[in-house]
């Protein structure tokens, strides 16, 4: 983990997973604070919210923390401006490829790019434009997804681009023993988010914990894209009737894309709203029914709520014995 330690300024290469209305202030400074490294979810902020919430998460730690920006928002400059303004070290661009002049201004800024390479032609690209270090995230991870596996994007991508730059490794990771098996691999980190969901110190809504600590990884099923052209990034969440009502509203803006009353980009972040509302439904309102329940296939390994620090302390220890026990033969 060194390497990635090194570049994250962390204890430990253990990213958290920037999940809107769960990573904010509270769960990202003790996430840092336990020695790993807490990521902000500015999700649909206005550049005001997220400037209040860097402040707010700076008067609750001394240690590095990110901000996760999604590339479709469309203040993007002005929130990239905004963690100028507080000297945040390290951006995470989500939500696609970054537009043009997006990693230039942030690298300006002072601060390292981290982007998501859901596929090998991607990381190379990113590469090629100046990205500091890049997360590839299999399908079983909670949220957007991609169509591939964790375990086969590790094998086609680590072997090519490790040397490069830091690699984290994301999706599906519930125990230190997959995390000492990426590292081997030639991973520089790991990035986990639902594991922390049910940690004391995130403010999810009790009934939203008790959902994850009941449920098992097959609750975790991706959307359905109802229409093919309307370019809908598939989501992971525990199944409810939300996971029908976002079935009708892919029809409702479907059908709105057909009518012409909107264009393609609003299509899109109609959609992206729909899943910040019923996101916070579930995560602040304490609506597990119609609210959105996004979570990874590793929720099956969420049985109880406990502080971050016992969470790493558990994933360190279980890491530590599978490497310990592999250098024994």
């Amino acid at each position: 983990m060194a390497r990635g330690a090194e570049f994250l300024g962390a204890e430990y290469a253990i990213l958290a997973g920037a999940m809107s209305w769960v990573s904010e202030r509270n769960l990202v400074a003790a996430m840092s604070n336990a020695g790993g490294f807490g990521v902000i979810a500015c999700g649909a902020m206005t550049p005001a919210l997220l400037d209040a919430e860097i402040a707010g998460t700076k008067a609750l730690t001394q240690k590095p923390f990110g901000v996760n920006l999604i590339t479709m928002h469309p203040d993007l400059d002005a929130l990239i401006d905004v963690c100028a303004k507080h000297r945040v070290g390290h951006v995470v661009l989500a939500g696609g490829l970054p537009p043009g002049g997006a990693i230039e201004k942030i690298k300006a800024g002072g601060a390292k790019v981290i982007c998501f390479a859901p596929a090998l032609a991607l990381a190379k690209k990113l590469i090629r434009s100046g990205v500091d270090a890049l997360v590839i995230e299999g399908m079983e991870a909670g949220g957007h997804i991609g169509p591939v596996s964790t375990s086969v994007l590790a094998q086609e991508m680590l072997p090519e681009i490790a040397d490069k730059l830091p690699v984290f490794v994301a999706g599906g990771i519930g125990r230190g023993e997959a995390i000492a098996g990426y590292l081997e691999m030639g991973a520089a980190g790991v990035q986990l988010g639902t594991r922390f969901v049910c940690a004391t110190e995130s403010i999810a809504h009790p009934n939203f914990k008790k959902a994850f600590i009941r449920a098992s990884a097959r609750d975790a099923v991706a959307s359905v894209q109802i229409d093919p052209r309307l370019p809908v990034i598939p989501v992971r969440a525990l199944k409810n009737a939300g996971s029908d009502a976002f079935t009708a509203k892919q029809r409702e803006v479907a059908q709105a894309l057909d009518e012409g009353r909107v264009a393609m980009a609003e299509a899109q972040l109609q959609i992206e709203h729909y899943w910040a509302g019923a996101l916070r439904r579930a995560v602040i309102e304490g609506d597990v029914e119609q609210g959105s329940l996004m979570a990874g296939q590793s929720v099956g390994m969420v049985t109880k709520e406990e502080p971050v620090s016992e969470i790493i302390e558990t994933l360190l220890a279980q890491a530590s014995a599978a490497l310990a026990g592999r250098s024994s033969f």
